[in-house]
């Protein structure tokens, strides 16, 4: 209605919404979160993606995006956060950056998402990754059996 049938200034229109909707909820802390891994070869990736409650770290659309942040640190080996966020990522109708999805899951989900921190891991002949539940998470370089370096 507010666009006048005009579906392209209806677009822009809920991207404003979502925009004042993502700096309002930037200033809520995020003290919940969960852990993702990817391994791509002999690279691996840790990341811890925060939200402000444990019921949106069950959410399909969040998880997608902490498992896409992880598999793009390990592929781009991204300088810091704000790098990471600079990426070419889209999901759930957002993007065309990670940043982006980011704070149009924001407006979606209603809650504060951050990308905290990452470590990224080069060069081994063998990682293995282990997580425990969403909050604990390894990467084990090794050699020999794939089994006993998860056990590990």
């Amino acid at each position: 209605t507010e666009a006048d049938g005009d579906m392209a200034k209806a677009e822009e229109l809920l991207r404003v919404k979502l925009g004042t909707k993502a700096g309002k909820a930037a200033s809520r802390v995020t003290a919940e979160g969960v852990v993702a891994a990817s391994i791509q070869g002999t690279t691996g990736a840790l990341i811890e993606v925060n939200c402000e409650t444990d019921f949106v770290t069950k959410n399909d659309s969040f998880l997608a995006l902490a498992n896409a942040a992880a598999r793009l640190v390990a592929e781009h080996n991204p300088a810091d956060v704000a790098a990471l966020g600079a990426l070419a990522y889209s999901q759930d109708g957002f993007g065309p950056t990670l940043e982006d999805v980011r704070k149009g899951l924001i407006g979606k989900i209603g809650e504060n998402m951050s990308f905290r921190r990452f470590k990224r891991y080069s060069g081994a002949a063998k990682l293995a990754s282990y997580l425990h539940g969403t909050r604990i998470g390894v990467i084990v370089e090794f050699e020999g059996d794939e089994v006993a370096a998860k056990d590990v």
